[in-house]
């Protein structure tokens, strides 16, 4: 089994999602995980027994499948969360995103980087509704299409008592 279908087994068989995994320097494996999409109202943000029960998991599968790694590191998402998948599309449609492509799609005058709405997707077709020059225009596209996407942050700090 490859790495990344043995850690999305493990990640999905403990009830999360698994959104990205990277190789680092030295050894270090690093997993990030989010709370899957039925779930995510629920139960709030990732916590720190969240990464300490998958990474308990995931050291015992790593180990038994004989994965070299040095350091083993799970982290949930953070707030610029990246998209991969097409249900994370649907999940944060009507949020605001910067989407990257590839290469710019015919008609967009050689651009490749947009910041705008997610909509939700139609098939395989994802959309973002951006600023343009000439007023709001949606950009269509498809995964394939896209180099990398992530959520832009959205903190409010007028709800704080003071």
């Amino acid at each position: 089994m490859q790495l990344p279908e043995l850690i999305e087994k493990t990640v999905a068989g403990l009830g999360y999602d698994l959104v990205d995994f990277e190789r680092a320097e030295r050894g270090l494996l690093r997993v990030y995980i989010d709370f899957l999409p039925a779930d995510a109202e629920e139960k709030g943000p990732i916590t720190v027994e969240d990464c300490a029960t998958v990474s308990h998991q995931l050291s015992h599968v790593l180990t038994v499948e004989n994965v070299p790694y040095e350091r083993l590191e799970i982290s949930s998402p953070g707030l610029d969360r990246p998209l991969r998948k097409l249900s994370d599309f649907e999940r944060f449609a009507g949020l605001e995103a910067i989407v990257k492509l590839r290469m710019a799609l015919p008609g967009t005058a050689n651009r490749k980087s947009y910041q705008g709405i997610l909509q939700a997707p139609e098939g395989d077709q994802l959309g973002i509704e951006f600023e343009s020059k000439d007023g709001p225009a949606v950009l269509n596209f498809t995964l394939a299409d896209m180099d990398k996407a992530r959520l832009v942050p959205q903190v409010d700090f007028r709800s704080r008592k003071a």
